[in-house]
């Protein structure tokens, strides 16, 4: 049996969480939801119309996006109850919304198309959220206690909880405010030495068995679980902080140039740093994990301290064993390419993995962003190397002799 450090073994309980658990957090997730898109409008008014930018949506229509999901996958699949088993293509049951597959249909509607759509209105979008809802509660009082038959009352509550941190993403980026509660809170790692044993983990060389197995809900790029050889290895204790990569940029001298974190500036004329938090600048907690950071920087410090960023084995072998191991305040990269496992076979939602199996890198973890019932220690992010909008962060590695 595969070690599980108990420190995480709550993370699992959403992916097998029963009807009345999973309607506490389908309507949950949804008052997330609506509070960030009250933010949204007292920033930006009704429209919430946004600059144009590849990296995410604009706001209105994600709202729509996030109904129309729960709406074609849950109420309008006739197959439902089969799970993972369903036939994606066969006909869907009539929308919520008419016409909404021709706005919100993200597999066939643009990226930028997306921008000039003539959109229901605010009134009407968060109409459509509830009627979704409500009709989706109502069938899921009636739906079995299996895997299969609430696998897709699962997947849309991780779907939506995912289109909140995005939204997160780009409030933080447009410097719109967050009320408490809403507003990720960004906890500190706990403050270890810059050098020293107490630094790091030392595992010892094993088979790790990569990838989710058992029971409850996974992600289809998650399954696969197979053996990986991995040598004895040391890693850092907790993601690298601000001060521990504020001494790489003073060593450098690149405070100025590529490696210089988004939403990070140095004050005039001063060894003080600030950071931007949701449009305001305030002093920098050295011991906060750095954050914001692209892949490229992340290297780029790797390098200097003659380090590497781990695999996604080592990351999870070092999260499922080691209690010491702190993670979930950031994203962290890794050296591993997003692909599938072996055996892959794509779920009905077909675009959730396979297009993006590209080698872009694979994250690993959660952010202060991330729902607290999404984080667990199987789970695969992967975002484009390019991305500092995103909570990211890493931790690093080396080989032991």
């Amino acid at each position: 049996m595969q070690e599980l450090n108990p420190q995480w073994q709550a993370a699992q309980s959403a992916r097998c969480a029963d009807r009345e658990t999973l309607a506490q957090l389908l309507r949950s997730t949804r008052a997330r939801t609506l509070a960030l898109a009250h933010a949204f409008a007292q920033a930006l008014g009704p429209s919430l119309s946004v600059p144009y930018t590849t990296q995410v949506n604009p706001p209105l229509w994600e709202l729509g996006h996030i109904a129309w999901f729960q709406n074609r996958w849950i109420a309008r699949n006739t197959q439902r109850a089969t799970g993972t088993r369903c036939d994606p293509m066969l006909p869907l049951a009539p929308s919520r919304l008419a016409g909404a597959d021709a706005l919100y249909d993200s597999s066939n509607v643009a990226h930028a198309s997306r921008w000039t759509l003539k959109l229901p209105s605010l009134l009407q979008t968060t109409d459509y959220l509830q009627a979704v809802l409500d009709d989706s509660l109502r069938l899921l009082a009636n739906t079995p206690q299996n895997d299969e038959d609430l696998y897709f009352f699962r997947l849309a509550l991780f779907h939506e909880d995912m289109h909140a941190e995005a939204a997160v993403y780009m409030a933080q980026a447009l410097g719109i405010p967050l009320d408490d509660g809403v507003a990720p809170v960004e906890k500190r790692v706990t403050a270890v030495p810059t050098l020293g044993t107490d630094r790091t983990l030392h595992l010892n060389a094993r088979s790790w068995q990569l990838g989710f197995s058992g029971s409850g809900f996974a992600f289809d790029n998650e399954l696969g679980s197979h053996p990986v050889e991995l040598a004895a290895f040391e890693i850092d204790r907790t993601p690298v902080s601000w001060r521990q990569y504020l001494a790489f940029l003073e060593d450098t001298g690149s405070q100025a140039d590529a490696n210089l974190p988004r939403y990070l500036r140095r004050v005039e004329g001063g060894s003080h740093w600030q950071c931007q938090r949701f449009g305001v600048w305030q002093s920098l907690d050295l011991d906060a994990p750095a954050t914001h950071l692209n892949y490229a920087q992340a290297q780029a410090w790797c390098r200097w301290a003659g380090r590497c960023l781990p695999s996604e084995a080592q990351w999870e072998y070092a999260a499922m064993t080691q209690p010491r191991f702190e993670w979930g305040r950031v994203w962290e990269w890794t050296a591993s390419a997003f692909g599938p496992y072996p055996g892959f076979v794509p779920h009905p939602y077909c675009d959730y993995s396979a297009p993006w199996f590209d080698g872009r890198p694979v994250l690993r973890g959660a952010s202060a962003a991330t729902a607290a019932h999404m984080v667990h220690p199987k789970y695969r992010n992967y975002f484009t190397p390019e991305r500092n909008d995103i909570y990211a962060g890493f931790r690093s590695c080396s080989l032991t002799v």
